[in-house]
């Protein structure tokens, strides 16, 4: 087939797109990234010359196709809160027949355990079959008695896998202080290293860059201090002794999974990439050192309390989007989690997604399947330039913890988060369910977690540098909907009554747009087919009697029927008029009419100021 068609070069694709656009500009099609660098329209086999990259195998270094050379291996894991020391087992023993095989024990405040605790939480538990991760607690007692049980129970070491949650930067940054203090807490590191030395696959780090993502930061702020704490704790660690093929292969990196599915995928590539690269820097001696371990789970940030359904929607692309990138452990976060203890559905429904895009498929059957796409291929080689980028500008002021004490990482998280927000507010970044699209029956009278939706904020007192601050970026909307459900426990729900008028197309258009419009605060939507003359909708207004009547029609109509319909309204009702027809507009707010609502509107704000029109 290549023989009888002839080759397109990339200027005659061009020319035939800015054909189609017919006059508009070709211009329009580069997207601008939240990131900083343009994506093309379209790429091809050339854009991929000047990424030297792409030559590389699985299992090679630099490892931006991973580890593995024959097929995509990862882990399953589930995490398990440990109340009770038997109550934990029995769950880890039940779901160890599901299909996982990467255990989490997260110990609640207040647990410390002793070795016989833990031989209690592991009774019938192999650590050379299973992954065992351990969070909470004191990691060195955990560390020195998880190593006494191998050996104990004569594990072969070299197929012991695991971990403890032990970050002494990623601790200092969500809570503004070091946990005792930064000598003591960089002394503990040093002895997890001597009390682990023996378990050669059981990492005592485990870097939090989920933080950077679920504070609202980016993808390039993501990578770039992620990889500036992992150079942190190598300076140090090389600096006291160790080699840095005895430093590296005990860190492994925790990251979240946004919703940008393709720069998601790039996001694994490239910080394989960047750290094999760091690690190269101090001196390797064996080159399957610099490997990064990487584990993931699913954004904080995009989930949601109202429609809580879709999470799964969002869980299953993101996991999709890790397991692509080539991640070697994935905890699912269960659907409703924002809101609730997780039930045996909730966590069935999480573990079967990563077991589906496994054994129905085959998503472990191929290494690295991203590989030659020209266009994920190009995300990485963006990402993995600006991200080294930032880390320089961060290694020059004296690495992730002189930036951090200074200021400088959370004021670029901050900007980034506020520009995520404006853009929730302004629906240019739509949350289904949340901030578009709200299933309008749903009510939600009681929260069992309140603290999920209402984050307890650090006392100011107590901190020494300003902390990461996480959140959801579907708070504030879900806050504002939570308030109106509140009050409408004592009080009528706001009505708000469609004013359809005129032009079909173009009324149905503005009622549903001003349907889903108050809908996101909760208010009770009223449609209507639509009136002959404003007299007759007037009537049928009053009868209804709603709280804010909405003029929907077309903007040739609204010159002759908005006046009239706000000046027979306005006595009796908070009058919107759904878009905004720039010749009529001056004359309308003249007349009174103050209250419009359209595309460009701060969803945000503008529902808050009719809020409090009720007094909510």
């Amino acid at each position: 087939m290549f023989n009888e068609f002839k080759p397109v070069s990339t200027g005659q694709w061009e020319k035939k797109i800015v054909k189609d656009l017919k006059g508009k500009p070709y211009e329009k099609l580069i997207r601008k990234t939240a990131e900083g660098f343009d994506i093309k329209p379209f790429y091809r086999e050339e854009d991929l010359e000047k990424i030297p990259f792409t030559q590389s195998r699985p299992g090679s270094f630099p490892f931006v196709r991973g580890k593995n050379i024959t097929k995509n291996h990862w882990l399953v894991r589930q995490d398990i809160k440990v109340n009770d020391i038997f109550e934990a087992n029995a769950k880890a023993l039940d779901i160890r027949m599901r299909g996982v095989d990467s255990l989490g024990f997260v110990f609640t405040k207040g647990m410390e355990p002793e070795q016989r605790d833990l031989e209690l939480l592991l009774e019938n538990i192999r650590a050379d079959v299973m992954e065992l991760n351990f969070s909470g607690g004191d990691e060195l007692k955990i560390v020195t008695a998880f190593d006494a049980m191998t050996k104990k129970y004569n594990r072969d070491l070299n197929r012991v896998n695991g971990s403890v949650n032990y970050d002494p930067l990623g601790y200092f940054s969500l809570n503004g202080r070091f946990r005792n203090s930064e000598e003591k807490d960089f002394q503990t590191l040093l002895k997890l290293y001597e009390a682990g030395k023996h378990l050669p696959r059981f990492q005592l780090l485990t870097i939090a860059a989920h933080m950077f993502h679920n504070s609202g930061g980016g993808i390039v702020s993501e990578l770039a201090y992620a990889l500036a704490m992992g150079v942190d704790y190598l300076t140090f660690l090389t600096d006291n002794g160790l080699s840095v093929d005895e430093a590296a292969p005990k860190i492994r990196f925790h990251f979240a999974i946004g919703s940008e599915y393709f720069m998601e995928i790039a996001k694994f590539r490239a910080f394989k990439l960047l750290w094999a690269k760091v690690v190269n820097a101090y001196g390797l001696d064996h080159a399957d050192n610099a490997t990064a371990h990487i584990h993931a789970s699913n954004s904080i940030w995009n989930k949601t309390v109202y429609d809580a359904y879709v999470n799964m929607l969002r869980t299953t692309t993101e996991t999709m989007s890790a397991l692509v990138g080539g991640v070697d452990s994935l905890t699912v976060m269960p659907f409703d989690a924002t809101y609730s203890t997780p039930d045996d559905f909730s966590e069935r429904f999480a573990r079967n997604q990563q077991l589906i895009l496994k054994e129905e498929s085959y998503f472990d059957k191929v290494a690295d399947p991203a590989a030659g796409s020209y266009y994920i291929e190009n995300l990485t080689s963006e990402l993995v330039h600006y991200a080294w980028e930032l880390f320089l500008e961060t290694d020059k002021k004296g690495g992730y913890l002189a930036a951090f004490k200074s200021g400088d990482i959370q004021s670029r998280i901050k900007k980034e988060a506020a520009d995520k927000d404006r853009n929730i507010a302004l629906r240019k970044h739509s949350i289904l369910g949340v901030n578009q699209y709200p299933n309008i029956t749903e009510r939600l009278d009681q929260l069992n977690n309140e603290t999920v939706l209402y984050p307890a904020n650090i006392d100011d007192k107590t901190v020494d540098v300003e902390p990461l601050r996480l959140y959801r970026g579907a708070m504030a909307f879900e806050q504002l909907r939570y308030k109106t459900d509140q009050y409408a426990l004592t009080h009528p729900r706001p009505k708000v009554w469609m004013f359809t008028y005129g032009n079909l197309a173009m009324r149905r258009a503005r009622s549903q747009f001003a349907g889903n419009f108050f809908g996101v605060a909760g208010f009770e939507i009223m449609d209507n087919p639509g009136f002959e003359t404003v007299a007759d909708g007037a009537a049928a207004a009053r009868k209804a009697n709603p709280d804010i009547v909405v003029l929907c029609a077309a903007d040739n109509d609204y010159e002759t029927m908005a006046a009239e319909a706000f000046k027979a309204l306005k006595d009796d009702f908070i009058v919107v008029l759904a878009g905004f027809p720039a010749a009529l507009v001056d004359s309308l707010k003249a007349s009174g009419l103050q209250n419009f609502i359209h595309v460009k509107s701060n969803v945000l704000e503008e529902l808050i100021r009719y809020q409090k029109m009720f007094g909510l």
